[in-house]
């Protein structure tokens, strides 16, 4: 197959060419099928399509691509072991996990989107790829590339500017952590969390954009990572310390004052971001209730989601936290945070985690 570089092709199919994929998949069927439907579209051509991880690895050295269909159950090195460095060779590329085993709420699904894939797709039979099939592919494709586009389109935060200088001052006297999240933030947040100590009693909110079939295990996962509770958001819970609540994904997750604390409203207006749930929502609350004794942190994700309630915790005089461009996976989310001036420090996830357990009395 031809192969070409990012530099010759451009992103998204511009005049310049198509965006290049490379497909990595043991199954000569399948590679030949997936290539077929890949140039059967006019934004889209294959790179190049190999049996194994090594050789992709190999290829990689030396070419670029714009987005990686990557099989998990392959002989040798399986796809979520060479996750990590396909990722990394990749140099930007996103990887769409393309398996039978990718069904949405399975464990090895959450585990690859922990890893840093970008999303996954479940490769029916060998006699079952159809025109369905193909349609689900070309869309999945092109919101990867879309993300990618906006991912290059993100300018650079004014680092020079003071409230971003290293080291940052650990934020005090809050009582609410909440933390927005999108693409890559699966795999920020566990390193968030591993940061901060189980005997952080601070309650932690978490919205995190992710299908519904995903949130109980995700919960599952946060619940070992955080070492503390983790329940999916039900309206009328209760906010209690040292637990983690994270909103479901058809809900809006809201704050409400109670007669002695807060509580967890569920709601499901459509949010100026366009994401069910919103980051927006759950920050314009917990700023209206807790005001200044709140906590915003802005992890890895697409788009602006977070940034206007992002404004509303500022405006409160609370304070926000968002991820640096270096460790995330899209810079989207966190990105519109900084440049927009809202952010009290631009750190690692792993900064952060430690960051907020020294404000919160947990290192």
């Amino acid at each position: 197959m031809a192969q070409a570089s990012l530099a010759d092709t451009g992103y998204g199919g511009t005049p310049a060419g198509p965006a290049q994929v490379l497909i990595v998949d043991d199954s000569v069927v399948a590679r030949s099928v997936l290539g077929r439907m890949v140039e059967g579209t006019r934004r889209f051509r294959v790179a190049a399509a190999y049996s194994d991880v090594r050789a992709a690895l190999e290829y990689l050295k030396t070419h670029s691509v714009d987005i990686i269909l990557l099989d998990i159950e392959m002989p040798g090195i399986d796809g979520i072991t060479a996750l990590p460095d396909v990722i990394a060779a990749g140099r930007g590329a996103k990887v769409l996990i393309v398996s039978s085993a990718a069904e949405q709420g399975a464990a090895v699904t959450v585990q690859a989107l922990a890893l840093g894939a970008a999303d996954t797709l479940v490769k029916p039979g060998i006699g079952a790829f159809g025109g369905r099939f193909a349609e689900v592919l070309e869309e999945r494709l092109s919101r990867l590339i879309e993300a990618q586009a906006h991912a290059h389109a993100q300018p650079e935060p004014a680092v020079q500017h003071p409230q971003y200088q290293f080291p940052a001052q650990a934020p005090e006297g809050f009582d609410l952590v909440a933390i927005g999240a999108s693409t890559g933030g699966i795999h920020a947040l566990s390193q968030l969390l591993r940061a901060i100590p189980a005997r952080f009693q601070v309650p932690i909110l978490v919205t995190q954009h992710l299908p519904v079939s995903f949130m109980s295990y995700f919960a599952t996962q946060l619940a070992v990572l955080g070492g503390r509770p983790c329940e999916v958001a039900a309206d009328r819970m209760r906010i209690r310390p040292g637990r983690i609540i994270v909103a479901p994904g058809d809900a809006h997750l809201r704050v409400v004052r109670t007669s002695d604390g807060a509580a967890i409203r569920l709601t499901h207006e459509k949010a100026a971001s366009g994401c069910m749930p919103s980051v927006d929502p759950m920050f314009e609350s917990v700023a209206e209730v807790f005001g200044a004794r709140a906590l915003g942190v802005v992890l890895s994700g697409m788009g602006r989601d977070g940034c206007e309630g992002a404004r509303d915790l500022v405006d409160a005089g609370a304070r926000v936290l968002a991820q640096d461009r270096a460790s995330s996976v899209v810079w989207g989310m966190p990105g519109a945070v900084a440049n927009a001036g809202r952010a009290s420090a631009i750190l690692p996830p792993d900064e952060i985690g430690r960051l907020i357990a020294r404000g919160g009395g947990g290192a």
